[in-house]
């Protein structure tokens, strides 16, 4: 075994061996991998070998894409065949809500490049003539979807990457990893040590005890998967004897599974409620091919279904029971990226859909690797995007619920209820006595809206669809009261929301947003390393400024609102949800002479937004400190006493009125609370939740990451010109931008006005037309109650971007007219916000 290496990949399934064969692609030969048993002995050899398409995130979209069109070309490439059946899959949809997430899904495929084409119930039998037509309103079918064979996949791209030098060593057992002083890694193996660059953890069901060896709690547990192999069927006989084509693989969401001919007879694999964790500790180490014992009571519901869709899979014997082990996160989708807090250090985990994941999840890594960054916008898959909240009882709860809504209808506004109540700012109690229908955001929680007094939903309002997968709302409050039922279209809650934003824009409204990221930085250093990192130029002490961190490339990775606390000292506020993500990458810029101090600071701070005309006036009553433009203008900030509290108040923020944001000692939460509502009265003061704030920010044409920014996009496409300063100097990413925006931008921002919009707006992702062309796509849409006008944000062709261009914006399956307007349709001089 060689002793030196550029990378060393753990772990030998598809997605470890996809790894190793993409970097050996990129033209790194010097990499090798560590399988502790034999190739696909994990997870990978129990696969059902499925390549769904089908996914609303767009990172793992494009992942899948790109698996699906690289195992085709594999066996003239590598001389293996990978066992791929092209044979398409077709999801049945049973509801007007499934159909509805249907068709959203299909614009978010036309972005991306994927072909879907939806089917009648009719030309579904002529596919699948064994299955009953009986309570079908429609369904979606990818023509290039299919499933392939796990181990012949894997082993194709063994074959592929040792072709291009790659090593392979199976049956070494890894038993330490450690990083040199010099920031080489040293990984230790029962058959000896390899000294590296870089280490990928693909370790499937042993990725929490690969976490231990470096100090990580990487947020993956397994979930037991079943399915069911039946005996022959003689109708798939006779149709095999008459040369007839497969028919394809089969899904009834509604029902919680899929289905598809395997050797003569049928394969069933259901997603159960009430499967459980496994391995929460790690396999054993003698563990290899295992399988647990299988449990057909817990599958019973749906084998029921299954047997009135395809009365054929009822009429044969079982087979086989595989009951193996899946990882999974908390949300479902994957980790692909580098690790928190370690530098070259990477993971590529939690893959419940593994096998249509490997290839272009080691497709990604592998440019971020070698490159430095993913050519896709991976943060829908990022590791950072959980945080230390999530822990082992965490993981439990979440990675089962994930598990069992594998085939849920997934609506935009979906809360899911599992380990809820994790993170509460302190005046949590508060805002649900004043009607917080609460959402989450990085284990916060988070007040979405507001519902009135003792407004419930009855089962006549939810109307529930008698199929098996029929929640389309949130767990009951504390009550038992259910006050949202999601959807695609707007709403019930979107009258309320209405009168949210029409609340803060006449009178002055409250929105709690301490899931703020924040960061304090200082030091003699401070000043010159932000300069040296963001877009804009640093603040003087008491000036608020925007800034963007950029990549090498030019891309827009994190937004910070900076504050100038004093000299060389420097307060940071960045998305909630990103504050691992953001915090990793502003410490692993950090210099190394000591010369600057890094904290993170969100806990002990809260953020109360107090907005509208009427803002001042509430807190000049408050306060001794001089509110008027001329002492407090936009974009300043001061340290004031309201009451007997403290708080740090910038004159920003998101929804473009007049309105302060207080940063406030967290333990001064509730006294502030109260105070501001006890005050406010005079004012009618009301809360407002985070749902009224996109609605407002829609119609400043304010930006959001990952949407109208990201690493895809050049800070200058993002229409970010003004948050660049040039003139301060070298900043990272300052050449390769303007390089990107000289030799021609691809994309543009713009703001549209949709027409004839009824009963659904635009939320991002659809895409926008001329006749057939497909010319951009939706980043976020709305409706705001301010100018009266479904709005969209939208990346299109730069020669589109001309006030009064008319295009057309796919929403749920209808097209719809659209106009591109001016930027920020609401209040385009900023009076209100500098009044």
């Amino acid at each position: 075994m060689k002793t030196q290496a550029r990378v060393v990949v753990i772990g030998g399934g598809a997605v470890g061996v996809g790894t190793l064969y993409h970097l050996a692609k990129k033209g790194w030969s010097d990499v090798v991998l560590i399988e502790r048993r034999e190739l696909t002995s994990g997870s990978t050899w129990h696969a059902a070998g499925l390549l769904p398409l089908f996914n609303l995130s767009y990172s793992v979209g494009q992942l899948h894409k790109y698996s699906v069109n690289l195992y085709k070309s594999l066996e003239e490439e590598t001389g293996l065949n990978a066992g791929l059946s092209n044979v398409s899959n077709i999801r049945l949809a049973r509801t007007q809500d499934r159909m509805d997430e249907y068709k959203y899904y299909a614009g978010i495929a036309r972005t991306i490049g994927v072909s879907v084409e939806f089917l009648t119930p009719i030309e579904v039998k002529e596919i699948w003539p064994l299955m009953e037509t009986h309570g079908i309103i429609g369904a979606i079918q990818h023509r290039e979807d299919g499933y392939i064979q796990p181990a012949d996949l894997t082993q194709a791209m063994a074959r592929g990457a040792r072709n291009r030098g790659a090593e392979i060593y199976r049956n070494t057992t890894v038993t330490a990893i450690s990083q040199k002083p010099n920031g080489e890694w040293l990984v230790t193996t029962d058959r000896g040590e390899i000294t590296c660059e870089h280490v990928v953890s693909a370790t499937g069901n042993f990725a929490r005890k690969t976490g231990e060896m470096v100090g990580l709690d990487i947020p993956v547990i397994p979930v037991e998967h079943q399915y069911i192999v039946t005996e022959q069927h003689p109708l798939i006989m006779e149709r095999r004897a008459r040369g007839l084509p497969e028919m394809g693989v089969l899904r009834e969401a509604d029902s919680s599974w899929y289905m598809r001919e395997e050797a003569g007879g049928l394969l069933l694999g259901p997603y159960e409620v009430g499967a459980p964790c496994c391995y929460v500790d790690g396999p054993s180490p003698q563990s290899e091919y295992e399988l647990f014992q299988e449990d057909l009571d817990r599958l019973a519901p749906y084998i029921e279904t299954a047997i009135e869709r395809v009365p054929a899979f009822g009429e044969v014997g079982v087979k086989k029971v595989y009951n193996g082990a899946i990882a999974y996160t908390p949300d479902g989708s994957p980790i692909v990226g580098p690790a928190w807090n370690l530098k070259n250090f990477w993971l590529n985990e939690g893959h419940s859909f593994g096998i249509t994941a490997a290839g272009g999840a080691g497709w990604q890594l592998a440019e971020w690797i070698v490159e430095g960054e993913p050519s896709v916008d991976m943060m829908g898959v990022d590791p950072r995007r959980f945080g230390p909240y999530a822990g082992r009882g965490y993981l439990r709860q979440k990675t089962e619920e994930a598990y069992a809504k594998v085939f849920s209808v997934h609506y935009p506004e979906e809360e899911r209820g599992a380990a809820r109540g994790l993170k509460r700012s302190p005046c949590y109690d508060r805002m649900a006595a004043k009607g917080a229908v609460f959402g989450t955001v990085y284990g916060w929680e988070r007040p979405g809206w507001f519902a009135p007094a003792d407004y419930a939903l009855t089962e006549a309002d939810l109307a529930k669809t008698d199929v098996l997968l029929n929640e389309n709302h949130a767990e009951p409050d504390a009550k038992g009261v259910i006050r949202e039922k999601w959807s695609f279209r707007r709403s019930n809650a979107f009258p309320h929301v209405g009168a949210e934003c029409r609340h803060v824009h006449e009178k002055v409204g409250l929105l709690d947003m301490s899931a703020f990221a924040k960061f304090e930085v200082s030091g003699p250093g401070a000043a010159a390393w932000l300069d040296s990192i963001l877009t804009n130029k640093t603040p003087k002490p008491g000036r608020v400024s925007l800034s963007y961190l950029l990549t090498k490339r030019g891309g827009v990775r994190s937004e910070f609102t900076v504050f100038g606390m004093g000299p060389n000292r420097f307060y940071l506020v960045s998305a909630g949800a990103l504050e691992r993500h953001d915090r990793d990458y502003l410490m692993k810029l950090l210099p190394t002479d000591g010369s600057v101090t890094f904290e993170t600071v969100t806990t002990q701070y809260g953020v109360f937004v107090l907005a509208g005309p009427r803002s001042r006036d509430l807190l000049a009553k408050l306060t001794e400190t001089d509110l008027s433009n001329a002492s407090f203008p936009w974009l300043t900030g001061k340290m004031l006493s309201v009451g007997a509290a403290t708080a740090l108040a910038m004159r920003v923020n998101y929804v473009g009125e007049l309105g302060w944001e207080l940063h406030h000692p967290i333990e001064m939460q509730n006294y502030l609370f109260d105070l501001l509502f006890e005050a406010g009265a005079e004012f009618d003061l009301k809360p407002f939740g985070i749902k009224a704030m996109d609605s407002l920010r829609l119609e400043k044409s304010y930006k959001i990451i990952p949407r109208e920014m990201s690493i895809e996009y050049c800070a200058y496409e993002s229409g970010l010109d003004r948050f660049i300063s040039l003139k301060k100097g070298e900043f990272l990413g300052r050449d390769a931008a303007l390089t990107w925006r000289d030799d021609g931008l691809a994309n543009a921002f713009v703001t549209l006005e949709v027409q004839d919009v009824t009963d659904a707006d635009a939320r991002g992702s659809e895409p926008i037309y001329i006749a057939n062309d497909l010319v951009g796509r939706t980043t976020s849409g709305g409706f705001g109650w301010r100018t009266g006008k479904s709005l969209a944000l939208a990346m299109v062709r730069p020669d589109l971007a001309v006030i009064g261009q008319p295009l057309e914006v796919t929403i749920l399956g209808e097209r719809h007219r659209a106009v591109v307007i001016a930027d920020s349709p609401f209040d385009p001089a900023n009076k209100a916000l500098k009044s």
